[in-house]
């Protein structure tokens, strides 16, 4: 038995090996962003977009509540940038339905597809992975729309920046993240890290700032999860039925089930 305990508490953490696998150029250069230059400014890649998910996240386990409205602010804005690459998607599909049924057109791959390893610690991370390997998808049947007299030069251009735009401003609107170095505990009590993260940063919706409402994403949190025990269990002691007194008037026939 001792041995047993002794190699459970010796368990590390798990790990898994993952890859994307990219067939356009559109989609490897939304991978890499863009340094800035002297004439242009920097464009955050994949890359960076993901290191940032998993300083959001670390923020939000250390009980900061403006890293908590930021996974809110990026959930939103997923669900708008998937619902763009998904009206885009069944544009190219009505398109493609209009090959004759005597032309087979078969799936526009890459002979040299690059393959890029991915160290994702976040789902807010993972989930803009998909949506780059959604648009790496849509990419390859734009071109092969375009290769096949399909729509024109105008057409795949718009479409492809309409793609990418909506990927690239999700990747911005996460780079405006800062983690505020202040706890909810300290707008509990008001103090100066709080008062000097509202002055930075701006007030909070109440609910985000006692933690009512949390991306679906979001982790633990033991203190708040404490919190909410002890408020179930106040309730259940305030709660009539468990009164003995009361109790004992429900336990006839005519009791509610």
């Amino acid at each position: 038995m001792a041995s047993e305990e002794s190699l459970q508490l010796n368990l590390g953490s798990l790990r898994s090996t993952m890859s994307l696998t990219l067939h356009t150029h559109h989609a490897s250069r939304i991978w890499r962003g863009r340094a800035p230059s002297d004439d242009r400014p920097g464009i955050v890649g994949l890359s960076g977009y993901v290191s940032v998910m998993n300083k959001m996240k670390r923020g939000a386990e250390q009980d900061d509540p403006y890293s908590d409205w930021w996974m809110l602010r990026i959930e939103e804005k997923l669900e708008q940038t998937r619902a763009i690459l998904k009206a885009l998607s069944e544009q190219i599909e009505q398109v493609l339905a209009g090959v004759p049924s005597a032309l087979s057109l078969g799936e526009n791959l890459n002979v040299q597809p690059v393959k890029l390893p991915l160290f994702v610690s976040s789902q807010l991370g993972f989930s803009a992975v998909y949506l780059l390997a959604e648009f790496d998808d849509l990419a390859r049947r734009l071109l092969l729309a375009h290769h096949a007299a399909l729509i024109d030069r105008s057409t795949l251009e718009r479409w492809l920046n309409d793609g990418a735009h909506a990927l690239r401003s999700l990747f911005a609107l996460a780079q405006q993240y800062r983690y505020s170095g202040a706890t909810r505990d300290d707008f509990a009590a008001n103090n100066a890290a709080a008062r000097a993260a509202t002055e930075k940063f701006g007030p909070l919706p109440q609910d985000v700032l006692d933690g009512t409402r949390r991306s679906r994403f979001a982790p633990p949190i033991p203190r708040l999860d404490q919190l909410r025990a002890q408020a179930d269990a106040r309730v259940n002691e305030e709660d009539p039925v468990t009164d003995v007194e009361g109790a004992s008037e429900l336990s006839g026939e005519n009791a509610p089930i």
